[in-house]
């Protein structure tokens, strides 16, 4: 009876978080936010509250470096970006006219093929109009806000509560930790702590070394990319270093890219495709030798798949919001998974078919020597 009411209470609880998730979604954004950004800031403010610095003291030193980071990003960095990316798609055409002149001797030649099916002229013309209709980055988002005065209002409210939410929940954050394992029920207390420990391994190594060593890898990049020469060093540092949370895949990403930037801004120089190679080989050697071990460590995670589908089906089910969710609920759901492995094959249902298969042995295999026929 104990167990019946135990059961119903944790459904209702669920249903009623279900319901409140789906309900409060629009006004959850800013406190999710706020929840990553202190997660993510904790270990940082435990660190300084060893070097004898106050909660406070410390949780002011971390939140002022989040926020001049974040500062310096939207004020150096996404203009740059933007700026190569306008220039990237104004010489689009060139570099497919470029592709065309290469490529269509040899495809009419080996395999019969009309240049003219390709429809260059259509594809180049469709680039072009499409980005002239949608702008740049910052201009398209201003546009898009200044549509409606409660557009703006909302975007600036939330934008003004990130930090203030921030601030509270990082200066606060081990008092929450504690409160909630307070109210935990002590008969399932040991098991939702070891649970939740090792989930914040698994999100902590994915959040904080991964995406430390993501970074890294595209300052690493853009610097040597933009020593050699390369017209959109930053650009591409930037994406090959955001994709290679997925092994290899930044490397082979970066290559490609790199190396296709680089035939058509020196299409008589190939021996730059040599220190192409030597940028991405010196930041594969750094990250193997240096970063993974200092920053990740031997715990490496979640599984580059997992976190490719976590984030798609995150964005698809609730968009933004479910991207911010996306990996901390998919390394809760690995751990706990993980667990039900682990009890699924210390039960009896998975020693079912060892029985039978005992229960099926011959006679004369379960027979002593001296009962055994000649």
């Amino acid at each position: 009876m104990i167990w019946s009411s135990s059961r119903w209470f944790w459904l209702a609880i669920g249903l009623l978080s279900v319901v409140l998730l789906y309900v409060l979604a629009p006004i959850l954004m800013p406190f999710l936010a706020g929840a990553l950004l202190a997660y993510l800031g904790d270990p940082l403010v435990d660190r300084l509250e060893s070097w004898k610095l106050s909660r406070t003291a410390s949780v002011t030193v971390v939140f002022l470096t989040i926020c001049l980071a974040l500062v310096l990003f939207f004020l150096f960095l996404v203009p740059i970006l933007e700026t190569q990316t306008q220039r990237l798609f104004d010489k689009i055409p060139q570099y497919l006219e470029w592709g065309v002149n290469v490529l269509a001797p040899y495809l009419q030649e080996r395999f019969g093929v009309d240049p003219s099916v390709l429809e260059v002229e259509r594809i180049k013309g469709v680039i072009t109009s499409h980005w002239k209709e949608t702008g740049g980055f910052i201009r398209n988002a201003v546009q898009t806000i200044s549509h409606s005065g409660f557009v703006v209002l909302g975007w600036v409210a939330n934008l003004a509560l990130i930090p203030i939410i921030t601030f509270y929940l990082l200066r606060d954050w081990d008092h929450l930790v504690r409160y909630i394992d307070d109210l935990l029920p002590r008969s399932i207390e040991p098991l939702v702590a070891r649970l939740a420990r090792e989930s914040d391994e698994v999100l902590g190594a994915f959040l904080r070394g991964q995406l430390s060593v993501m970074l890294a890898l595209s300052v690493i990049y853009a610097i040597g990319l933009s020593l050699i020469g390369l017209e959109f060093a930053l650009l591409i540092g930037l994406i090959a270093g955001l994709v290679s949370f997925v092994p290899y895949l930044g490397l082979i990403v970066g290559v490609s890219i790199a190396g296709i930037a680089v035939l058509f801004q020196m299409p008589h120089d190939i021996f730059m495709l040599f220190w192409v190679f030597a940028v991405f080989g010196v930041a594969q050697v750094i990250e193997g030798t240096l970063l993974t071990p200092l920053l990740v460590g031997e715990r490496i995670g979640l599984h580059p798949v997992a976190v490719i589908f976590a984030v798609l089906a995150g964005g698809q089910l609730f968009g933004f919001m479910g991207i911010l969710l996306a990996l901390p609920v998919a390394a809760v759901l690995a751990v706990i998974l993980r667990h039900v492995h682990d009890t699924y094959k210390q039960s009896q249902i998975y020693g079912i078919e060892e029985s039978l298969l005992d229960d099926n042995l011959p006679v004369a295999d379960s027979v002593t020597d001296g009962e055994k026929t000649p």
